[in-house]
């Protein structure tokens, strides 16, 4: 690499606080500082907001998924545009998920095979067939920076058996979509690969042992946050970052709780995602110091302060809570865009806040109450 060059993809860690770490991802459309929490696009949106207002809210990287943009509008129609970026108009950092728990969660409409999984769509029932090649068409037309390996989900709960093929498929899908990648990939994406192993500690490791081999730039835990109680997902979650390679990304996927995030970063967590800020906006409810408030609620009739003292999201600097009631009330979609921002922006302010402690050297101290009340979710 000459002087003044940089790598398409690179990551390094900069600071640690026990086995949390803060560190700089940097993509060929931007850098992203770690940890970080990454809002989701499902269908190239992040549901009813402007990519700019995402973008304002302090997002460095959002997620978009490949198994909807695959069934519409087409991959291959979001390339014609020059690929998701310019499609959706989002000119920073970008992943996009493969789709395999979107198709393992067909369970009446997919039929599971070693060479791909057979599915019906959840749009129009149309047959598809998608292998861990055709993935990377996929991901590859669409063009995100960060693209994640075809696998296989097992559901919660599964008998070891099940779980074990599951890995066992993932691993050998993990193979093929490295060949698909380096055979006719582009140097401007990153592939990741998925620790699959259920609530079994033992497949986690064999399934992280087996994907190490294949030396993935980066690493996601799969197969949490599913459906199993808290008890059951942070004994498994503390076991598998352990086994993840200290020099490169840690993507914990489909978890957004504060509380999990929290939790995540305190075990050396560096990537997040979850649907949770805008889900959750859209039946009414927002994150506030002291938990998940419902803005439906007659309490909030009247208030004509922010939905929260001090926060510096758009909704809360320009709306009062009084307002925010009355648009929800009068079912105004407007009320899912103020929400969905100040949801968002929050996750994002709480993950800057975790990256200041970690420099500083006192997350664990600064964010101690939390760290202990999901310990006692963790069975000794």
């Amino acid at each position: 690499m000459g002087i003044g060059e940089m790598k398409m993809f690179d990551f390094e860690v900069l600071a640690r606080d026990g086995r949390a770490r803060a560190g700089k991802l940097r993509t060929p459309h931007g850098e992203v500082n770690t940890p970080i929490f990454m809002p989701v696009g499902t269908q190239a949106t992040v549901k009813a907001c402007l990519p700019e207002m995402v973008a304002a809210e302090g997002a460095q990287i959002i997620l978009s998924n490949a198994y909807h943009l695959y069934l519409r509008p087409g991959h291959e129609l979001v390339k014609e545009f020059g690929g998701l970026h310019r499609f959706m108009n989002w000119p920073h950092t970008m992943l996009t998920d493969s789709g395999g728990f979107q198709v393992f969660s067909l369970t009446q409409l997919r039929k599971i095979g070693e060479d791909g999984v057979e599915f019906r769509s959840s749009i129009d029932g149309s047959r598809h067939f998608i292998s861990p090649e055709k993935a990377m068409e996929i991901e590859t037309a669409l063009g995100a920076d960060i693209i994640m390996a075809f696998d296989e989900c097992a559901p919660y709960p599964a008998p070891f058996e099940a779980a074990e093929k599951a890995v066992e498929r993932t691993s050998r899908w993990a193979r093929r979509c490295l060949e698909a990648k380096n055979a006719f990939g582009r140097e401007d994406q990153t592939l990741f690969g998925i620790i699959q192993g259920n609530t079994y500690v033992d497949l986690r490791k064999r399934s992280a042992s087996e994907l190490l081999e294949l030396d993935f730039p980066g690493y996601a835990i799969g197969g949490l946050s599913v459906g199993e109680p808290k008890e059951v997902m942070i004994p498994i979650l503390d076991e598998t970052v352990k086994l993840m390679p200290e020099g490169k990304p840690r993507y914990l996927m489909g978890v957004g709780t504060p509380e999990d995030l929290i939790y995540g970063v305190y075990h050396g967590v560096d990537m997040f995602d979850c649907v949770m800020p805008t889900r959750v906006a859209r039946h009414g409810a927002f994150f506030a110091p002291e938990g998940r408030q419902n803005i439906k609620k007659a309490m909030y009739k009247h208030q004509t302060g922010p939905l929260v003292d001090g926060c510096d999201c758009y909704t809360c600097r320009n709306y009062s809570a009084g307002y925010v009631h009355h648009l929800v009330r009068a079912e105004e979609l407007l009320a899912h865009t103020l929400l969905s921002l100040h949801n968002i922006r929050t996750l994002i302010r709480l993950m800057g806040e975790i990256r200041v402690s970690i420099f500083e050297g006192r997350f664990e101290q600064r964010f101690a109450a939390t760290l202990e009340k999901m310990a006692a979710f963790k069975v000794h």
